[in-house]
């Protein structure tokens, strides 16, 4: 066989699946696109994590959105994190036009227009489904590590939330648990002390102020009730159709502690809820967090190591991560060891320190004795990647530049006027648009600290009074101790022996 009739010998065999697959695009060999080979992932090793890399404006946010829709077509709801807005047009059909169906036509991939079900959600306070989740839910080990304290500083934390479970007051917010710790340094310290051992007020200023940063965040606003419950992520809508769930964070950008707090905190409760699904025939649910770099540039490594243990487990409960990010290497090690999809678009090299980013990128992959991969790197054009994944037997697959094929449904952002129309319509945005503020740890503790204020008060009322009468001046004290002296016997008998003597003389 020639080249041409090995490759696609090749693809085909690595791409082939007994199980249901979707479809990314068609395989490039020499610059074309081929008919005859498709890039098919098996739906069953979805759940193995991945990667979608590439430069600005090389087409990485097509890829999410084909993905998604391909995923929501096989039933398997998506959690989106959006950061720059980008995704909301998946929601309406797209418009067929002559170069898609020409690109389609290449590949020999029929194309159709299509919509999606979709949720709008929000971690502040845009137009969506609020995201929230209390402090009790975190955990004393959780909130710690995304306070980046030291270990010191981690045990007070766990002796203010076992304080709390001993005197039922829930920690429902931010505001809940700066008020325990203004309380068990203050009016509660000999409480606190009796029963669980002397607290540095050192380590509780440095924790107040680490929580007052996150504070300043956004965290106020993410912490609180109604906490959201993972199982409205698992949505199927009356088609059959996963639900796209699209986390808008556009205006929270600047805020990369809130961002990875929630990140991790939705992946533990995910991991924490979900029953193991063990070798399942597909993922119950596929997560896309754009902007990965966001998350890893800011991370503690107490946080990088939660993150990665989180990502190794979470596959078990049948839940697909994928980070979207401009160079594998803004993603750690540890992590990128356990992505088994790769899909990569160009990237750019303008400096010397690019270069040998795109070496170190190119060692990545499988080798291919159709490509020059760190060459093809700096050649693929707009809509097209190099991809490698796995197998259904867990073994990696040839290393394809791919043809992606083009989003079904719109490539362009919802106007005002739809993303309203979508939250009317939406059963979610009804259930948690209530912002609840039950009794808790501060309105406990605020209680308290006025009724032993009123205790005080009126014992002291009660105490009999002082007299009025006013105490001798100091003039009248030295002249009742002269009175006292003068008039003592052993004063007058010493005087009258004195003058005895005088006298006799």
């Amino acid at each position: 066989m020639n080249k041409k009739d090995n490759f696609i010998t090749d693809i085909n065999t690595g791409y082939s699946s007994k199980g249901d697959s979707i479809i990314l695009g068609g395989a490039i060999l020499d610059g074309e696109p081929l008919a005859e080979a498709h890039v098919k992932i098996p739906l069953k090793t979805l759940n193995r994590h991945g990667l979608i890399a590439g430069a600005t404006g090389t087409g990485k946010t097509k890829t999410i959105q084909v993905f998604s829709e391909q995923l929501s077509n096989a039933g398997i709801p998506v959690l989106m994190m959006d950061i720059k807005g980008d995704f909301s047009g998946i929601a309406k059909e797209g418009k067929e036009q002559s170069f898609i169906t020409e690109r389609h036509a290449k590949m020999n991939i029929p194309y159709n227009v299509a919509s999606f079900p979709v949720e709008l959600m929000s971690l502040s306070k845009q137009n969506g489904v609020r995201l929230r989740a209390t402090v009790s839910e975190f955990g004393p080990v959780l909130f710690s590590r995304i306070l980046d304290l030291n270990d010191t500083q981690a045990g007070v934390v766990a002796v203010i939330f076992k304080y709390c479970d001993d005197n039922q007051m829930p920690l429902l917010d931010l505001k809940d648990i700066k008020k325990v710790i203004n309380y068990i340094t203050e009016e509660g310290k000999e409480e606190i002390a009796a029963n669980y051992g002397k607290i540095s007020t050192a380590t509780t200023g440095t924790i107040l102020r680490k929580i007052i940063e996150l504070e300043q965040q956004g965290g106020d606003l993410f912490f609180g009730e109604l906490s959201f419950e993972t199982d409205d992520l698992m949505r199927i809508d009356e088609n059959g159709k996963g639900y796209v769930n699209i986390i808008r964070l556009t205006d929270i950008q600047d805020k990369p502690k809130l961002f990875s707090t929630f990140m991790l905190s939705l992946l533990a409760e995910i991991y924490q809820k979900m029953p193991e699904k063990g070798d399942a025939d597909q993922p119950e649910l596929v997560i896309f967090i754009d902007e990965a770099h966001l998350i890893f540039n800011e991370a503690s490594k107490a946080l990088l190591e939660q993150i990665e243990t989180i990502v190794k487990l979470i596959r078990s409960k049948g839940v697909g991560v994928y980070f979207v990010t401009q160079n594998p290497m803004d993603v750690p090690s540890g992590v990128l060891a356990q992505l088994g999809l790769k899909i990569q678009h160009a990237l750019r090299a303008f400096t010397a320190n690019d270069r040998q980013a795109i070496k170190k990128t190119a060692d990545n992959y499988p080798t291919s004795p159709y490509y020059k991969t760190d060459e093809l790197l700096t050649s693929l054009g707009i809509g097209e990647a190099l991809v490698t994944a796995l197998n259904e037997k867990g073994i990696p697959t040839p290393l394809v530049a791919t043809m992606m094929r083009a989003p079904m449904s719109r490539m362009d952002v919802l106007t005002n006027d739809e993303i309203e129309e979508i939250n009317a319509k939406s059963k979610l945005v009804k259930k948690y648009v209530e912002e609840i503020d039950r009794e808790s740890a501060y309105e406990i503790l605020t209680k308290k600290i006025e009724e032993a204020n009123q205790a005080t008060a009126n014992q002291e009322e009660k105490a009999p009074a002082k007299s009025s009468k006013t105490g001798p001046t100091t003039t009248e004290v030295v002249t009742k101790s002269v009175l006292k002296v003068v008039t003592s016997a052993t004063f007058i008998r010493g005087v009258f022996g004195v003058l005895t003597k005088i006298f006799k003389k």
